[in-house]
């Protein structure tokens, strides 16, 4: 099929740079210009048309395009009596990130803001410069064009404790319709009754295709005395294989589920490549505009109702700080006049942190990467490009600091590996050798230790400086040594001793002169080797008017000025346990409701 679609020029790695080898480049390169020859997937013709000039006016401006703000703009164009404008500073999709075994493929190219940390104490500090890589989305879509896909809503406790620091109406119970409002479960008849749904434009499913390991996963999770479960059902603790964002083999970004079926809404516009510098108050500090840059021009658009920043945990505080919304101190210090003192902007950033175990296994059953497999992906959207290897497995499970009765579990068991593998000359069809690399990842789910952000200069297009202080909290180092020790706990049962797991026991650099295995070898080797996951959160803290660090009230109003909001995971007073996207998607959606009471009735 063919059509006049306007593709992505989004570049970075291509399909083609994922092996070496001239038979597989000639193999991949030939795949992606098949993909780009179609223009897309699933829907050829229906992405959305960019514009290139802005009205002068609209009444909503929502500001990013990602996870929760391209939810929020599709539900506001819902009413045709009002106008939206949705700001991406990135470009569209690529079509390759549609594959989900390339969901590795796009960190670090340019749809990837590639931000980087400031220099870390007690994180990452074999890293250059001691600085971690925080990949996020800058395209439209956000981060759901590039994570692995899982969709976990997080547990009961989470929000119920939201509610509970004095966030009303942000209990489990208040926020579940939401959940179940973006659904379309393809597979809930199989799942718990009544907390899923259907017809929602999110389409929820498991991958086609299921590696063995997967089941033996399950299986040794059972050995050690946790069921196979919905996540997102009764209980939030046990073993799974995930539900995703996934359609027909194929990834769904939010911009795919959300903003193609508005395509031809009269009131919705979208700029891409359009980043936002600052929003502009009048006297009473109420927002009246937005100023953004356009293809390197800065132009200025007026606002009727509302902004509502949905930039995510960087970005947003970012666009708040530069509007002069924050510290006073802080803005002060970089010459930003002050519109409202708000301490609490860039303050409460934090993120799940995890430490990588690596093991060898032996398995000759698993075919690498070639012309079968990629035909059988092209024709029948199944096979091994059809899924994310092991990484569609998840567990979460209580160490010895979480009480199990609470059905909040402390570690995320994340799983890497057994993806569709190269061949190690580039010979397409060639089989890899007997053994292959896994990787168990146990991650902090519950961190106390909080970092912050602030502006480098009062350039709006400057990136932030990003001080995670990951692992500065002692019960952050205590709790993940006991998700290590269950990780190689798991390797050790007898489901999993059968493709023969070995762990690398090679000393992590400047951890070699402490015994390996020891809990001070481990906070060590964590320190060192942190893997900071992809969940950033907090930044624009909800909290209530007695919470002096609070940036956003339970309706997600900014404090202190009228007409803007912030929907996304940085207003999390806590992240959740689990992967964020699907929370994202629930903020936009209760965002949206929220205005639409407000203004539209």
């Amino acid at each position: 099929m063919s059509c006049n679609c306007p593709l992505s020029t989004a570049t970075g790695p291509t399909l083609a740079s994922t092996c070496g080898g001239p038979s597989f480049m000639l193999f991949m390169g030939l795949l992606e210009v098949f993909l780009r020859s179609q223009c897309d997937l699933e829907d050829p013709c229906n992405r959305p048309l960019p514009r290139d000039r802005v009205n002068s006016r609209y009444d909503f401006v929502v500001i990013g395009g990602g996870s929760a703000g391209a939810t929020v703009a599709s539900r506001l164009s819902e009413e045709n009596r009002y106008s939206v404008l949705l700001l991406e500073a990135g470009l569209d999709e690529p079509t390759g990130t549609q594959i989900p075994s390339f969901f590795f493929n796009f960190l670090g190219s340019d749809i990837d803001w590639q931000y980087t940390t400031e220099s870390e104490d007690e994180a990452c500090l074999n890293k250059e410069d001691r600085k971690c890589y925080w990949p996020r989305g800058k395209v439209l879509g956000g981060t759901s064009v590039m994570n692995g896909m899982m969709y976990m809503r997080g547990s009961r406790k989470d929000f119920d404790d939201w509610d509970r620091m004095g966030n009303s109406g942000w209990s489990y119970q208040d926020v579940l319709p939401f959940f179940i409002k973006s659904e379309d479960n393809l597979q809930v008849n199989d799942m718990d009754y009544g907390f899923h749904g259907v017809g929602g434009p999110l389409t929820i499913t498991q991958f086609p295709y299921h590696p063995p390991l997967s089941f033996a996963l399950l299986q040794a999770g059972r050995e050690l005395g946790y069921e196979t479960v919905d996540l997102n059902g009764n209980s939030h603790t046990g073993f799974a294989i995930a539900q995703t964002t996934s359609r027909n083999g194929s990834r769904l970004s939010t911009a795919r589920a959300f903003l193609r079926p508005a395509r031809n809404r009269h009131n919705l516009h979208i700029m891409l490549n359009s980043t936002a510098t600052r929003i502009i108050f009048d006297e009473n500090k109420r927002a009246v505009g937005v100023e953004f840059v356009h293809n390197g021009q800065l132009q200025r658009v007026d606002v009727g109702n509302e902004v509502i920043i949905s930039g995510g945990a960087v970005n947003s505080p970012q666009i708040l700080l530069n509007s002069g919304i924050g510290p006073r101190e802080e803005l002060q210090a970089v010459g930003i006049p002050v519109v409202q003192d708000v301490p609490g902007v860039g303050r409460n950033l934090h993120n799940h942190a995890a430490y990588t175990l690596t093991y060898t296994i032996n398995d000759t059953d698993t075919t690498p990467l070639n012309w079968a497999t990629a035909m059988e992906y092209l024709l029948f959207r199944d096979g091994l490009m059809s899924g994310t290897g092991i990484s569609e497995v998840t567990a979460m499970i209580n160490t010895k600091y979480s009480d199990p009765r609470e059905d909040n579990p402390d570690i995320q068991l994340i799983f890497g590996g057994y993806l569709a593998d190269c061949a190690e000359t580039g010979m397409v069809g060639e089989k890899k050798g007997a053994n292959r690399t896994i990787y168990v990842i146990p991650t902090l789910l519950h961190p106390k230790s909080r970092g912050y952000l602030r502006l480098r200069n009062n350039d709006p297009l400057s990136k932030p400086m990003i001080y995670p202080k990951y692992l500065t909290h002692p019960d952050d180092v205590a709790g993940l040594i006991e998700g290590i020790k269950f990780s190689i706990q798991l390797a050790e049962t007898r489901a999993l001793k059968k493709y023969g797991f070995e762990l690398d026991r090679t000393p992590v650099k400047n951890c070699e002169h402490l015994k390996f295995g020891c809990d001070a070898y481990w906070e060590c080797a964590m320190k060192h080797d942190t893997a900071p996951e992809n969940h950033q959160a907090g930044s624009c803290k909800m909290g209530p008017n007695s919470d002096p660090m609070a940036v956003v009230d339970n309706q997600l109003r900014v404090r202190g000025v009228r007409g803007v909001r912030v929907a996304d995971t940085s207003i999390m007073p806590q992240v959740t346990s689990g992967n964020t996207n699907a929370p994202a998607i629930m903020i936009g959606e209760r965002a949206a409701d929220f205005i639409k009471r407000a203004w539209i009735g």
